[in-house]
């Protein structure tokens, strides 16, 4: 158990020291596993968990979800998403907010990058609300805020390489990110209407549209429903597996963009070489954090930590309570993919031991996935850290980032409601898996 917490207080040290997570992470992991066993067995690891994973079959969905986002991206299918959305929402006092929040999880479920949904509807909503005078705290929160349900709504990189961790199927978590999605982007709305009822200048009324013209402007979001039913459906219906789906949302969303007309080689270059770099990021973060996760094992700390919740006699809500805290906690210093792949392998041993009233044991996990991630979205829009924050700080700098931090509040308190009816609610969660399962 010591040698895990020095473990832990050396990597947090490396990162207030602005060391990246990727090599603070992988440095403490080898030191560590060469302390409990020898430095010829670390040099091994290295090698090994750097070829595996490379090579790793079940990880191959990443690179592909990343292409499949980049080209719909290029595509410009957002615009066609936040027209939609507008054309139904935005006449309502912050319809124009609302309509981002609605856009934002439309192009999530094809893109699955909260960053790049926040900096691309960053681009397309924000001189519309600006044209309509909405105030810059409201504008840019909804945006962040909408950006984060990236790494909920399916397809999404953080679901897949949760469940790679933790051995859970990729499709059922898929599945069960679908309604918790649905829920966020409704509280998400309450939250747009509890601002604008508080302050009616923040989000005046836009113009209304005549039915005639809301369906023309659905007609653009066809490219989204074919996509996402494509990719799901299969899925669901167990046509194709995770990776066989990811392939074929990235073929289709390359013959989306070829169809526009938005594709050339010089664009072509642009995007693939876009997803080698995401691609290249999260696998340098991954590799990292398996070598610590190896050091942690070696240290015994999950076992550790499952026998004193055993031995402590504490209800397993109270476990989880405690798990939700050390997220929350985390949030402020880490961004969301470091945070779960650090924390997922101490965790989810111990919570898969627990038995939680109105969960299948089968779902435990699968369940504990969707709060993690919920939770880590919450760490998105959060201070110090806020990712999604500082993303829209550097695509819209005239904007401050006490503005963009104050036009969040509403929304992580919104994200707080849900993740209490998540945990309180599990069914919201275990629904769609349990059906599919079945």
């Amino acid at each position: 158990m010591l040698e895990s917490l020095v473990g832990f207080a050396v990597l947090l040290a490396l990162i207030l020291l602005r060391v990246p997570i990727a090599f603070a992470m992988g440095l403490v992991g080898t030191f560590g596993f060469a302390y409990m066993v020898n430095w010829h067995a670390a040099m091994s690891m290295i090698a090994t968990v750097t070829y595996e994973t490379g090579l790793a079959y079940t990880l191959s969905v990443v690179p592909l979800f990343i292409l499949m986002g980049n080209f719909v991206t290029k595509a410009g299918l957002s615009n066609e998403l936040y027209s939609a959305a507008n054309a139904f929402l935005g006449h309502r006092r912050g319809g124009l907010a609302m309509a981002t929040v609605v856009a934002c999880g439309g192009f999530s479920a094809v893109c699955g990058s909260s960053l790049a949904t926040a900096a691309t509807m960053a681009r397309v909503s924000m001189p519309s609300m600006r044209k309509f005078g909405y105030s810059d705290s409201l504008a840019a929160g909804s945006i962040a805020a909408g950006g984060t349900l990236g790494i909920l709504i399916p397809p999404s990189v953080i679901l897949v390489l949760y469940g790679i961790m933790t051995e859970q199927n990729i499709g059922l978590l898929f599945m069960a990110g679908v309604l918790p999605g649905i829920l966020g982007i409704l509280l998400y709305l309450a939250a747009v209407s509890a601002t604008t009822w508080l302050n009616p200048e923040a989000g005046p009324p836009g113009e209304r549209l005549n039915w005639k013209e809301r369906m023309i402007a659905l007609r653009g979001v066809w490219g989204v429903l074919v996509l996402f039913i494509v990719v799901m459906g299969g899925i669901y219906g167990g046509v194709f597996t995770p990776t066989e789906a990811a392939g074929i949302g990235a073929g289709g969303a390359f013959l989306f963009t070829l169809a526009r007309g938005k594709l050339t080689w010089d664009s072509l270059l642009e995007i693939l070489s876009q997803s080698v770099r995401t691609t290249a990021m999260i696998f340098s973060v991954l590799i990292g954090a398996l070598m610590f996760s190896n050091f942690i094992n070696i240290a015994d700390l999950p076992t550790l930590l499952t026998d004193w919740v055993r031995h402590a006699n504490l209800s397993p809500f109270m476990v989880l309570m405690f798990v939700i805290a050390v997220y929350l906690v985390l949030g402020c210093i880490l961004e969301s993919l470091s945070m779960i792949l650090l924390t997922v392998p101490v965790f989810y041993p111990m919570i898969s031991e627990l038995v939680f009233p109105g969960v299948a044991p089968e779902m435990v996990l699968i369940w504990f996935g969707i709060i993690v991630v919920v939770v880590t979205e919450i760490s998105l829009i959060t201070p110090p850290v806020g990712l999604n924050v500082f993303v829209l700080r550097g695509v819209m700098p005239d904007v401050s980032t006490s503005t963009i931090f104050k036009g969040v509040t509403p929304f992580w308190i919104a994200d707080i409601v849900r993740l209490a009816l998540l945990v309180a609610i599990p069914w919201i969660s275990t629904l769609l898996p349990t059906l599919m399962g079945s």
